[in-house]
């Protein structure tokens, strides 16, 4: 069953958000050449632990580390590791924070320095994909529009839907019903009401969407080696449209209410 939440847990879960937004905006300045996705986990805990919250992602199901770094052809769940980034990369962070019993979760992808013009569009294209399904989180759409909605996004894009990935309901837990797909018909499934929570993550390729499984269990990679990108915010339906949690005031994408 989808929870509905009220005013008073979407206020809960926007101070989750909150955090989850400072959380981006360090890691995103700390991302640079030199740097390790390591270095980046540190700086992610850092962070929520000084907001009062805890990793929402460090110890569940037994992953290891506070964020999710992919980097080039790996697509989620990426470990942290003590390679230096380097210029040309294209590198995801995916970060959830629990704060007073309610969590946020949000995404995003960047590239260090110049990088070749197909993934750029890459990576715009995947934020284009998440600002348009966001739009559509609103009383009266259809879940399945949320997903149209990126599919048809990611294909004007000349781009790959990742199809083993998807979105998910989020509130007292990190990940609620429903599942959110990236592909799909419009006009199918529950319909949207106010209260409902989800967290909304476009998962992007350039090649081939079929993915490996790393031997350590978590990081995902294309198996033709093309690149991957990934973007995600924590989206409130509410009677007045979408409420974008995880937004960032500090980033001028300015979500209160």
């Amino acid at each position: 069953m989808i929870q509905r939440r009220t005013d008073r847990e979407l206020d809960q879960l926007r101070r989750a958000g909150r955090v989850v937004a400072a959380v981006r905006r360090a890691v995103l300045a700390a991302t640079t050449p030199g740097r390790s996705t390591r270095d980046l986990d540190a700086v992610a805990e850092q962070v929520i632990r000084e907001h009062g919250a805890t990793p929402a992602f460090k110890g569940y199901r037994g992953y290891p580390a506070t964020i999710c770094a992919s980097v080039n052809e790996q697509v989620v769940h990426g470990i942290p590791d003590d390679i230096p980034l380097a210029e040309g990369d294209v590198v995801s962070i995916d970060v959830g924070a629990q704060l007073g019993g309610y969590f946020g979760d949000a995404a995003f992808t960047v590239a260090l320095g110049a990088v070749p013009t197909a993934a750029g569009n890459l990576i715009e294209v995947t934020e284009e994909c998440l600002r348009r399904a966001i739009a559509l989180a609103r009383p009266g759409n259809r879940l399945s529009d949320i997903s149209h909605a990126v599919e048809t996004c990611a294909v004007a894009g000349g781009m790959s839907v990742v199809r083993q990935f998807g979105g998910h309901g989020i509130g007292r837990s990190l990940h609620e019903e429903p599942h959110i797909n990236n592909y799909g018909p419009p006009g199918k499934g529950p319909l949207l009401q106010p209260g409902f929570v989800l967290a909304i993550e476009p998962i992007l390729c350039l090649g081939n969407p079929e993915l490996l499984i790393a031997d350590d269990g978590w990081t995902a990679s294309t198996a033709d080696g093309s690149l991957a990108a990934h973007a995600e915010h924590t989206v409130a339906v509410t009677a007045d449209g979408p409420w974008v949690l995880t937004a960032d005031d500090d980033l001028g994408e300015g979500a209160d209410r």
